[in-house]
């Protein structure tokens, strides 16, 4: 057999930075702020409805694109939450996460030549996916403090090869929200150059200070244009359940579910059972889940100004680009390392949420979905920073 035996897309990957450091935290007993996964419990009601359905023998295959009871639930949800009147039949795809349905997508609407516009700092899975889709990404940047687009720059990047552009909203990892009047831009620009919305809202319960969401496709003249992706991990702090959403119109989601179907045929049956009874849930729940986030924010980024981290406090999600100059620091990846095993903290370099790493240089990434005992555990050992470096 001739060599190289691995594709020329496997030879674009290396390991997953977020989950490496993961890895390292447990190593080395540290802290693990890089992850995105809630250290407390998820909601009681949707614990039981999981045992309930496990019990109950919903064991086996549920409908590919999603268990019947699930999708209605969805589309009850997308109705007075995103103001969207969504068809549970023809407009809805379950996936094994919010990272499949991304992937899906991709795959979907992608042909050689087609170019996708990322912004820089983007989710680390985003430019992955575009290579396993065959997609050529183009780069824009958002940037600090406030992390926003320069209208003029994002324009610059539409042209006819473009087939989609991906935006996370709220940001990962910037915890940025945008606002109205950032999307209408963007959607102006998808209008004129023919191109997709593909926006990335799993953290669309996850805001702070009054702000609400809004959804892309619920803009004029967007739905038709639109694939809203979203999942039950973030919001019901169910990060293991793997149990992701797609809105888009028929023709579209007719394609996501052929190709959906052939990726991993469907998720798991009984928790598919127990999101139905998740995306049901009063309001009030969101309301104290925002709340209770903000309580978190305000708590740990007052410890990271403190000890002497550059930031701005997010918006919403549950991350914090936090500046490392003040510290004397010039390379992240160095910088990371040394919280991990020297301080005991875990924190994702900033550089990996970037292609021109440079750009990430100054930045790490803290996530606060934590236990005030968590979150208090990490600033006692922050705080020696302020000796050591």
């Amino acid at each position: 057999m001739q060599f190289p035996l691995l594709s020329h897309k496997a030879a674009r990957f290396t390991e997953s930075v977020i989950r490496g450091m993961s890895i390292e935290a447990r190593r080395h007993g540290a802290v693990n702020l890089a992850q995105g996964m809630p250290d407390f419990p998820a909601p009681v009601e949707v614990k039981e409805a999981a045992c309930r359905a496990i019990c109950d023998d919903i064991n086996q295959y549920a409908i590919t694109w999603g268990a019947h009871e699930l999708r209605q639930a969805i589309a009850e949800h997308a109705a007075w939450h995103l103001g969207l009147t969504v068809d549970p039949e023809t407009e809805i795809t379950v996936t094994c996460g919010s990272t499949e349905a991304m992937l899906v997508a991709l795959i979907s609407v992608i042909n050689p030549g087609d170019e996708v516009i990322l912004t820089q700092p983007f989710y680390e899975n985003y430019w992955p996916d575009c290579v396993l889709a065959g997609a050529e990404p183009r780069f824009v940047p958002i940037r600090p403090p406030h992390w926003r687009f320069d209208l003029g720059e994002l324009a610059a990047a539409f042209n006819d090869r473009t087939k989609a552009i991906v935006l996370c909203n709220p940001n990962n990892p910037t915890g940025t929200v945008f606002s109205r009047e950032d999307l209408e831009a963007i959607a102006a620009l998808c209008r004129k150059w023919d191109v997709l919305a593909i926006t990335d809202e799993i953290y669309e319960h996850i805001l702070y200070d009054g702000r609400r969401h809004v959804a892309m496709a619920s803009l004029d003249g967007m739905w038709e244009r639109s694939v809203t992706i979203g999942g039950m991990s973030k919001t019901y702090s169910v990060t293991g359940w793997r149990v992701g959403t797609i809105l888009a119109p028929p023709k579209l989601t007719h394609a996501f579910r052929q190709i959906h179907d052939y990726v991993s045929i469907g998720a798991a049956a009984p928790l598919q059972e127990a999101g139905a009874v998740a995306y049901r849930l009063p309001r009030e729940y969101y309301d104290h889940l925002a709340a209770d986030y903000q309580g978190r924010r305000d708590r740990f980024c007052r410890v990271l100004t403190e000890v002497g981290f550059d930031l701005e406090p997010p918006e919403g999600a549950y991350y914090v680009m936090a500046g490392i100059e003040p510290f004397g620091a010039v390379d992240d990846v160095e910088f990371a390392r040394y919280l991990v095993r020297d301080v005991g903290v875990a924190t994702v370099p900033g550089s990996s949420f970037f292609r021109d790493k440079d750009l990430g240089r100054g930045f790490v990434r803290f996530c606060f979905c934590k236990r005030d005992e968590t979150l208090d555990q990490a600033a006692e050992r922050l705080r020696k920073l302020r000796v050591i470096v």
